[in-house]
């Protein structure tokens, strides 16, 4: 029987995710009341597993017209970009039906980065059926993921680039900053890295770019505004009391 690596390491990312949540918000104290907080997770919950899907099937829009009306395949499949997406639309709405005014995903930042990383060493032991696999390369580091191919271990790129992502933030955490920052600095920084890692992944493109990276674009236009306050004097050392 094979492991299955990609259900066992999903399971833990969802643990140590939400173990990793309960540390960060015990250490830095609630933002906002329970009652507002359970709907604010819970919309991250809901929000998250339909923009999963919905990038997920507009993927391979020809796949979805041909199979529309095919339970299983709509419900196989999930993309990370689409579950931040998604997330983000709908706390936002429930923020905006409970009025709600403070920034609340700080606190997911550290969260993400560890669920994140985990579940991609379960794609990265799922080999090819897991569909997240690199283009072909003749760099020495590359993996053959079973069909004799050696392949970039884009998902070992992507663990790479979520601990330094750690390490910039807490850099980013002693500076001066504005609340709500550190997880649109996480976003801007994950979002960039995907646009440009996934051109080394097999995908279908509408235009010059697949739908992961559309979307992925999108969300960097949106948060345009504020790349400068994020790497400009947001990660200058804050002036000297005297």
């Amino acid at each position: 029987m094979r492991f299955p690596a990609h259900f066992v390491f999903e399971s833990l990312a969802y643990i140590a995710g939400f173990r990793t949540y309960l540390r960060a918000r015990a250490r830095s104290g609630d933002v906002i009341d329970e009652s507002s907080r359970l709907w604010v997770i819970a919309a991250a919950i809901v929000g998250a597993a339909i923009g999963s899907k919905i990038l997920h099937l507009l993927s391979d829009p020809a796949l979805l017209l041909l199979k529309w009306n095919d339970p299983y395949h709509l419900m196989g499949g999930k993309t990370i970009v689409g579950g931040l997406l998604g997330g983000l639309i709908a706390v936002e709405l429930a923020k905006l039906r409970l009025g709600i005014l403070r920034r609340t995903g700080d606190l997911f930042v550290l969260p993400l980065i560890v669920g994140i990383a985990v579940g991609r060493i379960g794609c990265f032991l799922d080999g090819l059926s897991d569909e997240t696999y690199g283009a072909a390369t003749a760099l020495p580091w590359g993996v053959d993921f079973g069909d004799g191919v050696m392949r970039h271990p884009t998902q070992l790129y992507e663990i790479l680039w979520l601990a330094i992502i750690g390490l910039l933030l807490r850099s980013f955490a002693r500076r001066q900053q504005r609340e709500g920052d550190a997880f649109r600095a996480f976003m801007v920084l994950y979002l960039g890295f995907r646009l440009l890692i996934d051109f080394l992944k097999p995908g279908i493109t509408l235009g010059a770019l697949t739908a992961i990276q559309w979307a992925c674009l999108g969300a960097l236009v949106y948060y345009g505004r504020d790349l400068p306050r994020l790497f400009g004097a947001a990660w200058e050392k804050p002036a000297e009391v005297r």
